[in-house]
């Protein structure tokens, strides 16, 4: 008898927030234990999965009009569920244009695992017994042909214990792609492990700052290749990955908007931080004691914090209640270094 299941169906932008707890074995001294306790509680506290659901969306842009996202599928009753799957329509190109598309097929099972998070051999065998679950849970008999499903998995950092032991046990690994790894022998379904740390940095910037340690040069790649993607698909997969990487990353990002001025969508996400300093700048210039101090103080915060030119100006005539005119006057007189729009 055919098990019931819930499935919860995320078109393109709408994805359920989620966070996977996982064991972290490692034997290390009673320091290092304490210190790499504290960064990977940290890390876990994030909200991973969403912005690796959002990222795949990015990376699969091209071709996500002929895709269903599926995010935390249920394949029963039971808590047992995968991370994502995607399922070709039926016009769907054969091949996705994508590299981490390449392997795929209609039916597609997808594991992640966050930053600090096990990529073992068991992980293996578990995302194929998923993938199994998922083929005979159909409807009707071979409503999933074997043939049509793959799996696919990601993590941030090289595994090198899971190739040693599938290399051991005889599979074969190829780097199809940088960081793309397929795996051939006797497996069940094709699969490939992305090895995030090591994909191409222009052609996969979205997965790349899903990091601890994200790199600066990642993350000007990121901003500059999704400032000009508008639509609010586009806009909540962009957040939803920004919101993450950020709060691994503040200290970092901090450094990128002073320096590169942000993008709308960073801007948008640290409003608060930026609000705060304006606030101190203003704080500095009222200190001096007239209008002219409080706005050489403003323009530059602002400045220092890389703000375009329209936020600055709509700044001063908002906090000084001052004509467009006049704040024009102010930014031309204590402005610095100011981003055009």
């Amino acid at each position: 008898m055919l098990l019931n299941y819930q499935q919860t169906k995320v078109k393109a932008g709408r994805i359920r927030k989620y966070q996977a707890i996982l064991p972290n074995k490692r034997e290390e001294t009673i320091i290092a234990q304490k210190t790499k306790k504290s960064s990977s509680d940290k890390a876990k506290k994030i909200q991973w999965h969403p912005a690796f659901y959002a990222a795949a969306e990015l990376e699969l842009k091209e071709n996500i009009e002929e895709l269903d996202l599926i995010s935390e599928y249920h394949l029963s009753k039971e808590p047992i569920r995968i991370d994502l799957l995607i399922i070709k329509e039926e016009n769907a190109e054969k091949v996705m244009k994508n590299e981490i598309g390449h392997i795929m097929r209609k039916y597609n099972v997808l594991e992640y695992k966050g930053p600090g998070d096990e990529l073992s051999i068991d992980t293996l065998y578990k995302t194929l017994g998923y993938a199994c679950l998922y083929k005979g849970y159909g409807k009707t008999i071979d409503e999933i042909p074997a043939d049509e499903l793959t799996v696919s998995l990601f993590r941030e950092a090289y595994p090198r214990e899971l190739f040693f032991e599938l290399e051991r046990k005889g599979y074969v690994l190829e780097e199809k792609y940088p960081g793309i790894y397929y795996v051939s022998g006797n497996i069940l379904f094709p699969v490939q492990i992305v090895v995030i740390s090591r994909l191409n940095r222009t052609m996969h910037s979205s997965l790349r700052i899903l990091s601890a340690n994200a790199d600066i040069e990642d993350i000007r790649k990121f901003l500059e290749q999704t400032e000009n993607m508008k639509t609010p698909r586009e806009r909540n997969n962009i957040d939803a990955v920004l919101q993450a990487s950020v709060s691994a990353n503040y200290e970092i990002y901090q450094k990128v908007r002073r320096a590169n001025g942000m993008c709308e969508a960073l801007r948008e996400l640290m409003k608060d931080e930026i609000e705060q300093d304006v606030a101190r700048g203003e704080a500095r210039g009222e200190a001096r004691g007239e209008m002219r101090g409080r706005a050489e103080g403003i323009v530059d915060t602002c400045c220092d914090l890389g703000l375009p030119e329209d936020a600055i100006l709509e700044r001063l005539q908002k906090k000084l209640n001052i004509s467009l005119q006049t704040a024009q006057e102010y930014l031309q007189t204590f402005g610095k270094q100011i981003v055009k729009n």
